[in-house]
């Protein structure tokens, strides 16, 4: 079994695998769950896994961890957010952050984010946005995405307050008005 720290990253085979392989490069004993095997795990562990089957993905991740989790980041989407962090949640050590990444979309630091579903431990939320390029807006890079989410595994990290945090801007359009 490992014994450097683990990570469990929940999305981490799309937009946040910038993150796992900082994370990874950085010692981190890192575990992803997806449905699909990424082209490049970027050296962490890989489990088949479906959001739709959050206690399969549960008992398939507590047996690649090997161990409670030091850390958890997770972009969970929609209807599967709740049952699928409330899953995972045992396979936490009891002091555990957590840094839930939310989209536009699903949550806004002007209008609102929604609750942490693992109130019993730190919980940074970063809330992904646009850019401004040349007068028009943009999606967030993969790039942008990862430096953005690591700036809240950070302060996880550290040990600070929980917070909400903001990458990129919420209104687009108001740079064409």
């Amino acid at each position: 079994m490992p014994s450097q720290r683990r990570a469990l990253v929940l999305g981490g085979t799309g937009m946040l695998a910038g993150c796992v392989e900082v994370l990874t490069s950085e010692g981190w004993y890192v575990v992803s769950p997806s449905r699909r095997r990424p082209l490049d795990t970027h050296g962490a562990v890989w489990v088949q896994a479906d959001w739709a089957q959050p206690d399969e993905l549960a008992e398939r991740t507590r047996i690649a961890l090997g161990g409670e989790a030091d850390l958890l980041v997770a972009w969970v989407r929609g209807s599967f957010r709740v049952p699928v962090l409330r899953a995972v949640s045992p396979l936490l050590k009891a002091d555990c952050p957590v840094v839930e990444v939310h989209g536009s979309a699903s949550a806004n630091p002007l209008q609102g984010c929604p609750e942490p579903v693992l109130s019993g431990h730190p919980t940074q939320q970063v809330v992904l946005g646009f850019r401004r390029n040349a007068g028009r807006t943009r999606w967030l890079t993969h790039r942008e995405t990862a430096d953005g989410v690591m700036a809240g595994v950070r302060r996880a990290l550290d040990g600070r307050q929980p917070a909400v945090h903001q990458v990129g801007e919420f209104r687009p359009w108001t740079a064409l008005h």
